[in-house]
């Protein structure tokens, strides 16, 4: 009964998840096309988009806190994505016609409820399925979601745009998040039954309440998280400027235009390997996983630099994908697996909005490169995927094998979240919890 009741909250997990990320997607889009029609120019659509983006690593931290110690985690998640889709609303109507300094304002607001959309959300599926093949398969499929707004999210504001305007087009996004914060209302049962709560355990003598930097504290101190979280960052540098590099190396090699498709054939790539590890669990540990995921994308990249005709690139692009998306289920799986379940939605939070800070920095990074030939920038960014994969296996090899959490027979903590054990809070001592199990 316990187990229907998880099987049947997680589709509308993966409904919010992608309603909410497909806005944030499309918003990359969006609010350039807006500034592109109203003004003339894209540099106020730019500037907002910094002002989006900017503040997902400096609010992760503040964002997981308040998601881990809400009592009302159904609140909490419907408040922020409404906030969320509230912003972006009111740049559908600002940006272009209001001064730049409040459009930027907004689009603060608006972006510091984005670690909700892009890592808070994941943290919720250990709260959302039971432990064992069904989470693995979980957090794949939730891979998947992020895959498919990426591809999704730019196309529909690309179409809509076409057909209507801007505007409309981000008015729709706008809709998409609202919805995906009233479907949030029914993740969480409003109250908790008297026979779901666990006895009331007095706290560990050593237990500390967890802070806006216990999740940072966390990262650093577990060598899974710091593993997987500096690799990601690294590599993310090159991810970042993969899509101008792609317009480039297009342009360079006698087709352009034809870069959209090869960053869409990527993205396809990645769906469908996040797709293939939701059918098809191998069982492998997920730090092996993440490191041949980082190895496979940067010699498909590699290849692609070198290989001079277009079939053989638009094959090596779908490649990359395919490896791409598995490093995001194994990366999903790390932290559900080893962040202490009282500073797990920290953890989630701020390992994307790191990711995503990475990515601007990269972003940044092959702007400045853009002289250089496009094959050697592509080059460039297959050797950080090495580099990634390198450094994800010496920060896991001083301490030997990765340090066992208390679940059986995989060794991974199902991670229950710090709602399913109120009123009490985790304490996120190892003895702790394996004594209470």
């Amino acid at each position: 009964m316990h187990t229907d009741h998880h099987r049947a909250r997680l589709p509308r997990y993966l409904a919010v998840a992608l309603l909410a990320r497909l806005a944030e997607e499309g918003m990359a889009v969006a609010v350039v096309l807006l500034a592109l029609d109203r003004t003339g120019s894209a540099a106020q659509g730019a500037f907002v988009l910094t002002a989006w983006m900017a503040p997902h690593v400096l609010a992760a931290p503040l964002v997981g806190t308040l998601a881990g110690r809400t009592r009302r985690p159904r609140l909490f998640h419907m408040a922020a994505l409404g906030g969320f889709a509230a912003a972006i609303a009111a740049l559908a109507l600002l940006t272009g016609r209001a001064p730049a300094p409040v459009t930027s304002a907004v689009a603060v607001i608006g972006g510091s409820c984005g670690p909700v959309v892009s890592g808070g959300l994941s943290g919720m599926i250990a709260a959302l399925t039971p432990a064992g093949p069904p989470r693995d398969r979980a957090y794949a499929l939730d891979a998947a979601v992020y895959n498919a707004a990426s591809v999704t999210g730019p196309a529909v504001v690309s179409m809509v745009a076409g057909l209507w305007a801007p505007g409309p087009a981000t008015a729709l996004l706008a809709g998409a998040a609202m919805v995906a914060a009233g479907l949030a209302l029914g993740l969480f049962p409003g109250n908790r039954p008297s026979d779901a709560r666990p006895p009331r355990r007095e706290p560990a003598p050593d237990a500390s309440r967890s802070g806006p930097a216990a999740g940072l504290s966390a990262v650093l101190r577990v060598r899974e998280l710091r593993a997987i979280t500096a690799a990601t960052c690294l590599a993310f540098v090159g991810i970042g400027g993969l899509t101008t590099t792609t317009v480039l190396l297009a342009a360079h090699r006698g087709h352009p235009g034809s870069g959209g498709v090869l960053m869409t054939a990527f993205a396809a790539g990645a769906l469908a390997g996040s797709l293939a590890m939701a059918r098809r669990q191998s069982g492998a540990p997920a730090q092996l996983m993440a490191t041949a995921a980082l190895l496979g994308t940067g010699v498909a990249l590699a290849g692609a630099a070198l290989v001079p005709w277009p079939a053989a690139v638009m094959a090596l692009f779908v490649l990359a994908g395919l490896c791409d998306g598995p490093l995001l289920t194994a990366t999903l799986r790390i932290r559900a697996d080893h962040a202490p379940a009282d500073v797990r939605a920290q953890v989630f939070t701020l390992g994307a909005g790191l990711k995503i800070t990475a990515a601007a920095c990269g972003a940044g990074l092959t702007g400045l490169a853009a002289t250089l030939p496009p094959p050697a920038l592509l080059l460039g960014i297959a050797t950080l995927q090495f580099a990634a994969a390198l450094l994800h296996a010496l920060l896991l090899a001083p301490g030997g094998r990765p340090t066992p959490t208390p679940h059986s027979p995989s060794g991974r903590n199902p991670g229950s979240a710090p709602w399913d054990n109120a009123p009490e809070r985790p304490t996120g001592d190892r003895k702790e919890m394996t004594r209470r199990r």
